[in-house]
């Protein structure tokens, strides 16, 4: 089968893949592999069930593509575990925005109607993700797909929810959390933004004092009032009651001392409302004062607050500060202070800190490790989850890649608070906690199942999605058959073979910006859970920004790139080539269409590069057989260079320098085959120049296979060898044939020939047309390669001895022009 003139990626890319996956090869089990082979694990990170796949993923799925494209290649026993995250927040919103345009909502329809309706929606979500993600090449064993909302996957969490509750790092407790007004749902720190912005800072009489406040609506909330224990301007009021005028009448303060207070901040005094500061809350906490909760989970001012009750708080605040400018209790106001708000990071919402009871990990609580090998090596038999977590990293148990961001990892594991897993919304892993009583919490019951009597009510609540994710590497490799027989977690682990091939990973790929969202909690619950590390290197990706280097914008759509629309123009190598190259880890890439239209243009090199050398080679088929001899300078040359290729980009990628690797092959592939060995090949032009070309040509398409799939398992297909380039042995670099004085001498001829390419282009001369030169002070190099220059440089060269005039010098050459 011949190559047709043109490269078209669309019409072979979905016929390729179909092959691929028909094969059975992305599938580990399906390959005949001794047992004692290297192992090699990458987990999917599970987009959003919340609709297609943007250009981050595109770069997440090549990242992973190449290595499993590679360690397969290699021979490891190579599994790349695709799935989907419901992602509950986000999918919920998505379903009630829908339901509104419908004119009804989640609370009209009721919570069953409504979880059927974003079941109905996940579904058709999760198919377009799928094909979206066979487009993009990836080579994942999809009949291991998994998803963290599957029976399967839930029973597991169920499963830690009750191991942690059971080990006591799982409690329910009544604190401040992040309250989302929009979302009706609390967050954890992490899911919180901070934007700065100017707002106003209101100097208010406070009886003895002057406190400074941006939110002069919570001071209907205040219990105390804070000063630093070294402030001598209040050392005699600690500790004293004082009664204060506000817009409500009268009310009591006690005034505590306490180390939180900046005295620089104001007066060195502050308003105290620990029902909605968690500051204020600790502070509260430690010297026994009480809260007074004022703001409701809509965001509006409660009936305690008087003729304010029902306002919105800002609505509240004018309000405020109308009635105590006519009361003269405000002093004065700062119109221009630079102020961080804390937002939600789904809707942008101002977020309320809100006493609620929450259930709660505890993380700086013991519990008792089991697995002996983690046990020696950490050195002690009990730890906390901060502990164990960040001794991963530190003792380099786990990389992360790039080293910078090992800071950041201890930085937040070291400010680590106690995380909030309940979430008030609908969809989700419903809490599996069940309740009696009276007060709905007399009796707890924490199980996997509801219980046998009646009564029990279970807990509204669902779990914070990143709960289920957490689990994401080792929970995906249980053993799914009578999953539901397994009561205990050390049950279902043992009777799991996936979980024992397969874990821990190799790599965790992703983007760096969810560090902390994911994978610092990926290794806290996993360390907690099966007592293994979830995976051996994080590799962290940055954000794709558009060609100014900003990032990409829904609101802006000529900034947004949209990987399926790419590549079904362009071809999907070009598009992951695009990401690739010039791409470094934990840094932002900068993407345009120009660029992948340049790539486009390497596909299309490398096809008539494939042409050529099948139009030239014997019988259209290569062959192990056939025999070549490196004879001539170029076949030294091009051969040293070849086995170079193979030792650095089979480094680059075993050291993560994805891009480094891309580099060199492309340059490879288009100045050092293209255009200089085939052209010499053409000058040669006999059996020998066209099987070592071949050679080079074809184990040149494995290195680039896990760059560009489609287009060389095309070509390969097209030279007849049979097996597909999916399951080819990597090639092996044979330090023998690298011939480094080979390479210095082709380097003298490159440069004379590219001078006098050069010196044509500047005297205006084509450069097809041959011109007649002498070169003085030539060696046996430029002699013995002389037919070799004239044909590439399209010249008549004449050596002399000596020249007394150049028209230009190359090295030791002096050369002229015969006129």
């Amino acid at each position: 089968m011949s190559l047709p003139k043109a490269y078209t990626p669309k019409e072979y890319e979905d016929e390729i893949y179909g092959k691929w996956e028909k094969s059975g090869y992305f599938n580990p089990d399906n390959l005949d592999l001794p047992d004692d082979v290297p192992i090699f694990t990458i987990s999917m990170p599970p987009p959003n069930a919340t609709g297609q796949l943007h250009v981050g993923h595109t770069l997440g799925i090549a990242l992973q593509d190449i290595m499993a494209r590679y360690h397969r290649m290699r021979g490891d026993r190579t599994l790349w575990l695709p799935g989907v995250d419901h992602a509950a927040i986000a999918t919920q919103n998505v379903v009630e925005k829908l339901l509104k345009k419908e004119g009804t909502s989640r609370h009209k329809i009721g919570r069953e109607k409504f979880l059927r309706r974003v079941q109905e929606y996940v579904s058709q979500s999760k198919s377009t993700i799928e094909n979206q993600t066979r487009k993009m090449g990836a080579s994942c064993d999809w009949s291991r797909e998994n998803y963290t909302m599957s029976p399967e996957l839930s029973h597991a969490v169920h499963m830690q929810f009750k191991k942690m509750y059971d080990d006591g790092l799982i409690y329910r407790g009544e604190r401040i959390v992040n309250w989302c007004p929009r979302c009706h749902s609390t967050l954890a720190d992490d899911e919180v933004e901070h934007v700065e912005q100017k707002t106003k800072l209101y100097w208010i009489k406070y009886g003895p004092f002057i406190l400074a406040t941006t939110r002069p609506e919570t001071k209907l909330g205040d219990t105390a009032v804070a000063v630093h224990p070294s402030d001598k301007r209040y050392k005699n009021m600690v500790g004293k009651k004082y009664q204060i005028l506000g817009v409500l009448g009268k009310f009591e303060i006690t005034v505590i001392a306490d180390n939180a207070v900046d005295k620089n901040f104001g007066s060195g005094a502050v308003k105290v409302t620990p029902s909605h500061s968690f500051v204020d809350a600790e502070m509260a906490k430690k010297n026994n004062i009480p809260g007074k909760q004022i703001i409701d989970e809509d965001g509006l001012m409660m009936e305690n607050c008087g003729k304010y009750a029902g306002m919105k708080t800002l609505e509240a605040r004018e309000a405020i500060v109308k009635d105590m400018t006519i009361m003269g209790l405000i002093d004065h106001i700062d119109e221009n202070y630079q102020h961080n708000l804390s937002i939600c990071y789904r809707c942008q919402t101002p977020i309320e800190p809100l006493p609620s009871w929450q259930w709660f990990v505890a993380v700086d609580k013991e519990f008792k490790l089991k697995n002996k090998d983690l046990i020696k090596k950490f050195g002690k038999e009990r730890a906390t989850l901060k502990e164990i977590s960040k001794w991963a990293v530190e003792s380099g148990t786990i990389d992360i890649v790039p080293e910078r961001f090992k800071k950041i990892y201890y930085q937040w594991m070291e400010n680590l608070h106690d995380w909030c897993i309940s979430r008030q919304i609908w969809f989700g892993h419903r809490v599996p906690v069940w309740y009696r009583g009276k007060k709905n919490d007399d009796e707890i019951y924490v199980g996997l199942e509801a219980p046998k009597r009646d009564g029990w009510i279970q807990d509204e609540d669902t779990l914070d999605t990143w709960f289920s994710s957490a689990l994401w590497t080792w929970s995906t490799l249980l053993n799914k058959k009578d999953y539901q027989k397994y009561g205990r977690l050390e049950e279902w682990v043992e009777e799991s073979p996936d979980l024992k091939n397969f874990h821990p990973t190799s790599v965790m790929e992703t983007m760096h910006d969810i560090i902390f969202f994911w994978v610092a909690r990926m290794i806290m619950m996993t360390l907690h859970a099966i007592n293994q590390i979830p995976f051996k290197t994080v590799y962290l990706h940055g954000m794709v920004c558009d060609r100014h280097g900003k990032k990409m914008s829904k609101s802006k759509p000529e900034t947004c790139i949209e990987p399926i629309a790419v590549s079904g123009k362009y071809g999907t190598d070009a598009l992951r080539l695009s990401l690739i190259i010039g791409n470094t880890p934990g840094n932002p890439l900068r993407l345009s269409e120009q660029k992948i239209v340049s790539f486009r243009n390497f596909s299309n090199k490398l096809w008539n590069i494939g042409r050529f050398i099948e139009f030239n080679s014997e019988k259209n088929n290569f062959k192990e057989e056939n025999e070549f001899e490196t004879k001539t300078l170029a076949d030294k040359w091009i051969m040293s260079k070849f086995n170079s290729l193979i030792a650095e980009a089979t480094g680059d990628i075993d050291n993560y320098h994805f891009s480094h690797a891309g580099e060199k092959l492309y340059d490879f592939a288009w100045h050092a085959l293209a255009d200089w060995y085939i052209e010499i090949a053409k000058l040669q032009n006999d059996q020998n120049t066209h099987n070592l070309a071949h050679h080079v040509y074809v184990n040149l398409l494995k290195l680039l296979h896990p760059f560009t799939p489609f287009v060389t398992e095309k070509i390969y297909e097209s030279f007849g060898a049979g097996k597909m380039l999916l399951i080819e042995n990597w090639p092996i670099a044979d330090d023998k044939k690298i011939n480094s004085q080979a390479e210095q001498d082709f380097i003298i001829v490159q440069e004379l020939i590219a001078n006098i390419r050069l010196w044509k282009k500047d005297n205006r001369i084509g450069q097809n047309e041959i011109i007649k030169l002498q070169i003085a002070g030539a060696d046996k190099i430029i002699n013995s390669e002389l037919s070799m220059i004239n044909h590439l440089a399209k010249a008549e060269i004449k050596i002399i001895s000596i020249l007394a005039k150049s028209d230009f010098e190359v090295r030791n050459l002096k050369v002229s022009m015969v006129k």
